[in-house]
């Protein structure tokens, strides 16, 4: 495993966003979390405003979806189409859903890129991550984003050592990417595709595509 195992085309399949511009020139897909606020305006004039409904400023619904009185919907706000937007969710601000997402019960995302059919469904907080086309967070898995020391995330990726420079960095979820309920991911996070993460796991730095994750310590092949 080096640094090119986690370039953006060895984690997220783009044809499966909107919004695959904001991709353009980088290299690892973690360099698209400054610009989901930055190239927001972009991203607005992307869209086809007459299948979109402007709630408030800021805030833009595709008029399939339904959003409940309970649900709360801060600024920079893109909610895709025949998205599942449940009871009490919270999207706090940044925040760009593909195309029939899942997005459930008191979940709180704040600066996240949900690819189409990427799911959150029950009890799960997500800040500053990707998350892949069809991959699916269980119930109570978080994300964290800030180490205690508030430094800049460093990834080590086999001999290759790569300086984020981002403070804040959730997880980039692969495709197809299954995490078992209550499971942890440490801030940088890397889940290669068709990877599965145990329940109750506690996840840290890149695992390898085709993986079965039990513990940080212990990955094997997926057969």
């Amino acid at each position: 495993m080096n640094k090119d195992s986690i370039k953006i085309a060895e984690i997220l399949d783009l044809n499966e966003t909107e919004f695959s511009f904001l991709f353009k020139g980088l290299t690892y897909p973690f360099e698209v979390l400054p610009l989901i606020k930055q190239k927001f305006d972009e991203c607005v004039r992307s869209l086809n405003t007459y299948e979109y409904n402007r709630i408030k400023d800021g805030v833009y619904v595709h008029k399939s979806v339904t959003v409940l009185k309970s649900v709360y919907l801060g600024r920079n706000i893109i909610i895709g189409k025949d998205v599942d937007l449940r009871n009490a969710a919270f999207l706090r601000e940044n925040v760009i859903i593909g195309d029939n997402c899942v997005v459930g019960n008191s979940c709180e995302l704040k600066n996240v890129l949900m690819f189409n059919k990427a799911k959150v469904p029950h009890f799960n907080y997500v800040g500053d991550s990707v998350l892949g086309y069809n991959s699916h967070l269980g119930a109570g898995v978080k994300v964290s984003n800030l180490r205690f020391d508030e430094k800049p995330i460093v990834l080590n990726v086999g001999d290759d050592v790569i300086d984020t420079k981002l403070r804040k960095f959730g997880a980039i979820i692969g495709d197809n990417v299954q995490i078992g309920c209550n499971a942890v991911l440490n801030p940088g996070t890397i889940l290669g595709q068709n990877t599965f993460v145990y329940p109750l796991a506690y996840v840290k730095g890149v695992v390898e595509k085709d993986s079965v994750c039990k513990t940080s310590e212990c990955i094997v092949e997926r057969k």
